[in-house]
């Protein structure tokens, strides 16, 4: 097939959820539901049917090779493919029950011994990793956590989350979000992630927030009351303080805190929580300043109220997205 440019970030996206489903599919409890929603995401995608292929290549393989392999055949037959990541080719590894091989892969670092995925719908979702780790899932968040022998790692494939970490200064914490990571020992802090987006949120002890996979890649260590944000591209991530004011964390009580916020700035934080994001019609738009306190699962009526506060209207374009534009001349209709 032909290859495109994605980032890391991207390619992990996918291989996770082909090693998911690769699993799943070969269990004995998979359901006809999961069956159709494997279809969904294999047919949405030429690149997942790819890589759903290429799973099954290792895992049949796998299934060929002898029970009792040494320690260094093991490592070499299980070395990953240069674009596939870990989680991959564990996934498919330990389902098989190759005992000798998955304890190889885990003493080179380089397979987990455990993976979970971690999903929250319509409501805040609590969960504690098998490191004993906290994380408060927000509302239409997803991430996935693997324990390696020398890191642990969480891939935040969507939303928010809040992380109690457990504190372990041999086995450090890494959290991808986008194209750049959030490296701790042990802390408490909040990554927000929308399309491109991330803000790190630093609560407790410290953090290392890297922007750029690239090894040149900038990284700031953050303090508690400090934040990071970046979005792809950025070399460095941008770092303020913040004050007793924020309203970061108000999900975490079930709230959405809008502080005469530019409607460019609030958008992407009313967006997390709409199926169809909210679009801006022109910069003046976006100027517009809004304020106000919303329940998370009323978010979803803010948009229809919006002209009744601010002098715009509503109308939408071709991809059926609402668009906020100012109050002027109307279009005219024949």
């Amino acid at each position: 097939m032909t290859e495109r440019t994605l980032s890391e970030a991207e390619y992990d996206a996918i291989t996770d959820a082909a090693a998911h489903w690769c699993m799943r599919l070969h269990a004995a409890d998979c359901t006809d539901a999961e069956r159709q929603a494997f279809k969904q995401w294999h047919d949405a995608d030429p690149l997942h049917a790819f890589e759903y292929e290429a799973m099954l290549e290792i895992w049949e393989v796998a299934d060929q090779l002898p029970r009792v392999e040494s320690t260094a055949r093991a490592a070499q037959t299980y070395r990953p493919r240069s674009r596939w990541n870990r989680l991959a080719v564990a996934a498919a590894m330990l389902a098989l029950g190759l005992p000798l091989a998955a304890f190889s892969g885990w003493n080179l670092g380089w397979l987990p011994d455990s993976y979970q995925r971690y999903e929250a719908g319509a409501t805040v979702r609590h969960v504690t990793l098998s490191d004993g780790s906290q994380v408060e899932l927000n509302l239409n968040s997803e991430l996935v956590f693997a324990n390696y022998k020398d890191e642990r790692r969480v891939t935040l494939e969507k939303g928010e989350a809040f992380f109690d970490v457990s504190h372990d200064r041999q086995h450090p914490f890494i959290v991808r979000a986008d194209q750049g990571q959030v490296r701790v020992t042990g802390t408490r802090f909040n990554v927000w992630m929308y399309q491109d987006q991330v803000r790190v949120t630093l609560v407790e002890g410290s953090v290392q927030v890297t922007s750029n996979p690239a090894p040149n890649g900038g990284s700031s260590q953050l303090s508690p009351g400090m934040q990071a944000s970046y979005k792809a591209g950025d070399y460095l991530p941008q770092v303020r303080e913040i004050d007793g004011n924020d309203n970061s964390l108000a999900w975490r009580n079930g709230k959405l805190v809008l502080d005469n916020l530019a409607l460019s700035e609030a958008l992407p934080l009313i967006n997390r929580y709409l199926d169809r994001p909210v679009m801006l019609a022109d910069n003046s738009t976006g100027a517009l300043r809004i304020g106000g306190v919303y329940d998370l699962d009323e978010v979803k009526n803010l948009v229809p109220s919006l002209p009744k506060v601010l002098p715009v209207y509503l109308t939408r374009n071709q991809d059926g997205n609402p668009v906020l534009n100012p109050i002027g001349p109307r279009p005219t209709h024949n």
